[in-house]
């Protein structure tokens, strides 16, 4: 029973793998969309203020997707460590030691994401959508992810 146990932490291999091929099918997309409005853009030549709020707005949704990617990536990795193989050689900031470091790593990609995400809908505002219905939500979480943070930063002290 005990091998079959110690055997059992292999399982997680499935969600490295899905994990690992979310976060190149993220990158790809991103890189592809990058290609693509870049080409549009030159081939438009057009220049307008308008124009560039544009482009600025797809740069915006395309650093979402390759931070989407990064979270997917830190998921496989920090997932990979903990139950595989801890001598994984990571960037000292995205060191995985305990379950309580992936999660406060991937809440802190996460805060990123979602102030993106809120800084595509200020660029992309018309004036007839109320910020307010989407910021104070978004602040709201924000605010407490990264109190979840400060606590479980007081905790490993």
């Amino acid at each position: 029973m005990l091998k079959v146990l110690n055997a059992s932490r292999y399982l997680v291999m499935a969600a490295v793998i899905g994990s690992l091929l979310s976060a190149v099918a993220l990158y790809a997309y991103g890189l592809i969309d990058t290609l693509v409005v870049i080409t549009r853009t030159l081939s438009s030549a057009e220049v307008s203020t308008k124009g560039a709020k544009g482009l600025m707005l797809y740069f915006i949704e395309i650093f979402d997707l390759f931070l989407l990617g990064t979270v997917m990536l830190i998921l496989a990795l920090g997932l990979y460590e903990l139950f595989i193989n801890p001598d994984l050689k990571m960037a000292s900031r995205l060191q995985i030691n305990t379950f309580e470091d992936l999660k406060s790593t991937l809440v802190t990609v996460v805060i990123a994401v979602m102030a993106v995400t809120f800084l595509g809908h200020i660029m992309s505002w018309d004036g007839a959508a109320d910020l307010l219905d989407i910021g104070v939500p978004v602040a709201l979480v924000i605010v407490a992810l990264n109190f979840y943070l400060w606590v479980a930063k007081g905790a490993k002290k």
